[in-house]
């Protein structure tokens, strides 16, 4: 058989196979092309001979298309991709065009999953240990703010004790979100009769000798896009804010179960985007002329303003490093896979992942050890080790960074203060480089998962009801990412694995990286990797004008402010693969060593 006809017989033999997708709605034997009559027994199936569905294309339909492609058809192939198109292609589109349209559950998730750990490269750690930081015998503050402003590791310490008790302690962080909440507008369901209930049922166990650990009876805030049985989960968008769950979320239910207490379900932007809600937008309590940054502007907002004791947040591409760092607290984003997200809205079923934010770094390891191990609701959780001792040094450990990086907007005099600070820690400092790829390419599948995710709201116009309506809005994207490309998505995925393997070859050299924040190459890679971050406030900047997550509209301008504002900035930490116990002792070291952690925005 020469090399044609063998590469016609293949080309054949797949397509006939294949085809039996398309054609499989006939029940009769295929006809022959062009004649209608039944086909010789025997025939197998064959593309383009499904029934004509859909509405009339042309050449020039094929025209227009291109252009959002970015692909070039001469005038011969657009007038043979249009004279089938309608037996070949729209068939496709049953599923969701009828007429036996097909439901996807919202809780129905891909058949192919996102695996961090790459074949053949070792993720660490080898051992769980978890060992926490001494006790330092501080006696409880006479006020109630500076017990409100205190981190876990200190509270859960007082709370143990007996020194003080759950019911107080909640009483304390529910008497600030309904003060402070009005000019924050971080809560959209205060939880005082849960908060209380499970307060004063810590007391009593604790009293009885049934201490849980580090987080029983402590009070924190969720992200209002994981479920709480019985009490409203909304996303932040104006079609869900009625709507109200049967059961918990894995993670409330796991921090139910190590006796923390629910204070309060936090804001977060419509849909998981930026800062803005039904109820308005969330306030940095630093600047209160701007937001405090999202998608977890709640948890930022409230545990910067110590109206909990930590706050659940969760990232996408940002969501919890960037209201972090705006907002001063430390914001802990796991490796994808190490929490489960069962219960919790999806956005992208490759990219979220669920994570704490709170008021010190070793309170969102503390958080993170409760929050940790598979569950059968998500494919993607995974079994994990976590090995962290806040007691242990850092020195002879290698931190790697980008010098190009270090120079250049967003890094300031901070980022590289800490660099400096790492130095004199005796951490190594290792050069590092990634290749200059488009990254941005990535965000085709975040996208179409998102535009997936949220189909029958945007095609059924529920979209229309969100606040913001702007063209960088999730409704505009939603509709644009209709037209994005399927090839374009699996070459999207191909270069993710691509991006994985730089990302191992670095991880290789290091122990972990300092990259300035909101470095957009490292938030689009870390995020689609799925390494663990950790962002902490270092120190502090002026800023002349408001920030705001949006782009720029004349129609929105921003305050501008005269004198400058004195605001919080952070640092991230990227670490290796569920090695974020490495990532915490160096968190720890480095939040020491910055002495800035203790400071409080004005007038909170």
């Amino acid at each position: 058989m020469s090399d044609s006809s063998r590469r016609w017989f293949l080309t054949q033999s797949v397509l006939g196979v294949a085809g039996a997708v398309v054609a499989g709605r006939a029940e009769a034997a295929p006809a022959d092309a062009g004649t209608g009559a039944p086909a010789p027994a025997g025939s197998p199936p064959a593309f383009g001979t499904a029934s004509s569905v859909g509405p009339e294309v042309n050449a020039a339909t094929f025209e227009e298309a291109s252009k959002l492609m970015r692909v070039t058809l001469t005038p011969a192939e657009r007038a043979q991709a249009a004279g089938n198109w309608r037996e070949m292609m729209a068939p496709l589109l049953e599923r969701r065009t009828g007429p036996r349209r097909v439901a996807l559950e919202p809780s129905l998730a891909p058949a192919t999953r996102w695996d961090p750990a790459l074949p053949g490269v070792k993720s660490a750690p080898s051992r769980n240990r978890f060992v926490r930081s001494k006790a330092t015998g501080a006696p409880l503050p006479q006020k109630d703010e500076d017990i409100a402003f205190a981190p876990v590791s200190q509270l859960s310490r007082w709370v143990e004790s007996r020194a003080l008790s759950s019911e107080r302690l909640t009483n304390i962080y529910l008497e600030r979100l309904r003060r402070f909440d009005p000019k924050l507008e971080c809560v959209i369901t205060l939880t005082p009769e849960l908060a209380l209930e499970q307060a004063r049922r810590a007391d009593k166990e604790i009293a009885a000798g049934r201490y849980r650990g580090p987080l029983h009876g402590i009070p924190w805030g969720a992200k209002d896009l994981v479920d709480t049985a019985g009490i409203a989960t909304t996303y932040g968008a104006e079609p869900f804010r009625n709507r109200i769950p049967t059961t918990d979320a894995t993670v409330v239910d796991r921090l139910h179960r190590a006796g923390a207490v629910l204070v309060a379900k936090l804001s977060l932007g419509a849909l998981a985007l930026n800062d803005i809600w039904f109820g308005g937008e969330t306030k940095n309590p630093w600047v209160l002329e701007e937001g405090a940054s999202g998608s977890s502007a709640g948890p930022g907002s409230a545990t910067a303003a110590a109206c909990v004791g930590f706050s659940l947040g969760s990232e996408t591409g940002g969501s919890i490093v960037s209201p972090s760092m705006r907002c001063g607290v430390a914001g802990l984003r796991p490796t994808y896979g190490r929490v489960p997200r069962t219960g919790a809205m999806t956005l992208s079923w490759t990219l979220d992942k669920l994570g704490p934010m709170a008021r010190g770094v070793e309170d969102t390891l503390l958080v993170l050890s409760v929050l940790s191990g598979p569950d059968a609701g998500d494919g993607a959780s995974v079994s994990s080790r976590l090995d962290f001792d806040a007691t242990a040094g850092v020195k002879g450990l290698r931190v790697g960074y980008f010098p190009a990086w270090m120079e250049q907007s967003p890094a300031t005099d901070v980022d590289r203060a800490a660099l400096e600070t790492l130095k004199g820690l005796g951490l190594t400092p290792v050069e590092v480089k990634l290749p200059d790829w488009p990254y941005s390419s990535l965000n085709v599948i975040l996208f179409a998962e998102a535009a997936a995710a949220f189909e029958e709201l945007t095609l059924e116009h529920g979209v229309d009801a969100l606040a913001m309506q702007v063209p960088d809005a999730w409704p505009n994207l939603f509709r644009q990412s209709r037209f994005l490309s399927a090839v374009d998505f699996v070459q999207a995925d191909r270069l993710r694995h691509k991006v994985a393997r730089e990302m191992a070859r670095i991880m290789g050299e290091v122990d972990l990286l300092l990259v300035p924040s909101l470095r957009e190459e490292m938030l689009t890679v870390s995020n689609f990797t799925g390494h663990p971050s950790l962002t902490l406030r270092t120190g502090f900047v002026e800023v002349e004008r408001a920030r705001s997550d949006w782009a720029p509209n004349p129609s929105r301008p921003l305050p501008t402010f005269s004198p400058k504002r004195r605001v919080p900035h952070g640092v991230t930490l990227i670490g290796r693969l569920f090695d974020e116990g490495t990532l915490g002792r160096v968190g720890i070291a480095l939040e020491r060593a910055s002495g800035v952690a203790g400071e409080r925005p004005p007038g909170f």
